[in-house]
């Protein structure tokens, strides 16, 4: 009998190679191997030091806060403040003050040409001083009396006239920005200069983001930093906030002709006042602040936990439980 497999089966695929068949006919022995050896010592050191570290993790994420800010800029402005404006049209021919510079009631901040108004005072000055000689030689001359009566009048509406050809401080207080200059022609109600009085408190006008409204409240903490003064940050209270949310442009209609262009927003914005000191310290200096200086601020309207961050769900859950 035949030992040689049918020719339908001797082509059909072996289910192991013929390299394998051959190695195990040989008897070869493979060669032994070894159980996997972990060491215990940096294993149970590295479970406990992630175990420490989740459980750290999941304290601070319960303890630890993530805070959010309504942010936007700000300026100074000194309330009670008041615009001297020119009576007459005028020439200016001096500034005595600067901005900034304290000055006493009375004190003479800008002169106008008044050349004529000077060389009327001058000419009434010397015909009374003409008539009084005479008047003091002989006090039986009638023309002379009566002649020093009316110079003594015109004198006094020419000195008159010649004091309107300048300003001087109404109050004693603290000038403010300037806008004349000298040899400028100036016209009736021209604003020349501004002037506060040193009890005029100093408030910051806030311009936050009008979305914030109903977290801003009076009272809550406000971090104030003056543009150019990168440490001279300080820490106000809000003392009111404004009722209506309002666009830029009504923004603009508020600030003035002045400061429309000092403040630059995007969408609604609602105002917020607080109170600053007199004034502010930069690298051991005291100085003072100024009507219309830019700052920037920021208030904490939103407080939660990095868990609650992390998983938003939970706050559903919290908030439902009370």
């Amino acid at each position: 009998m035949s030992t040689e497999p049918a020719s339908g089966q001797s082509d059909k695929p072996s289910l192991f190679r013929k390299e394998a068949l051959e190695h195990h006919q040989r008897g070869v022995q493979p060669p032994k191997g070894d159980v996997l050896r972990l060491s215990p010592a940096w294993t149970v050191w590295a479970y406990w030091l992630l175990v420490a570290v989740l459980a750290e993790a999941f304290v601070l994420g319960v303890v630890g806060t993530i805070s959010e800010y309504a942010s936007g800029p700000a300026l100074v402005r000194l309330e009670g403040r008041t615009d001297l404006t020119v009576p007459m049209a005028s020439m200016v021919a001096q500034v005595h003050v600067q901005p900034g510079q304290r000055v006493r009631e009375g004190a003479l901040l800008v002169s106008f040409q008044a050349e004529e108004e000077r060389s009327a005072l001058t000419r009434l000055q010397s015909e009374f001083e003409s008539h009084l000689v005479r008047y003091l030689r002989d006090p039986s001359d009638v023309a002379a009396r009566q002649a020093l009566t009316s110079l003594r009048a015109e004198r006094e509406l020419a000195r008159t006239r010649l004091e309107a050809r300048s300003l001087r401080a109404p109050f004693a207080g603290l000038v403010g920005d300037v806008r004349i200059q000298p040899g400028q022609y100036l016209t009736p109600g021209t604003r020349a200069l501004s002037l506060a009085s040193e009890q005029t408190p100093v408030m910051l006008q806030a311009f936050l983001p009008g979305s914030y409204r109903p977290l801003l409240r009076p009272g809550m903490s406000l971090r104030v930093e003056l543009n150019g003064f990168r440490y001279a940050w300080s820490e106000l209270v809000i003392e009111s906030v404004g009722d209506q949310v309002i666009g830029p442009g009504e923004l603009k209609r508020y600030l003035g002709p002045e400061l429309a262009d000092a403040v630059e927003v995007q969408g609604p914005i609602v105002l917020v006042k607080a109170r600053l000191p007199s004034s502010f310290e930069e690298n051991g200096r005291t100085l003072d602040y100024f009507d219309g200086m830019p700052a920037r601020v920021e208030a904490r309207v939103r407080t939660e936990s990095i868990l609650m961050t992390l998983i938003p769900g939970l706050k559903g859950l919290f908030s439902h439980g009370g």
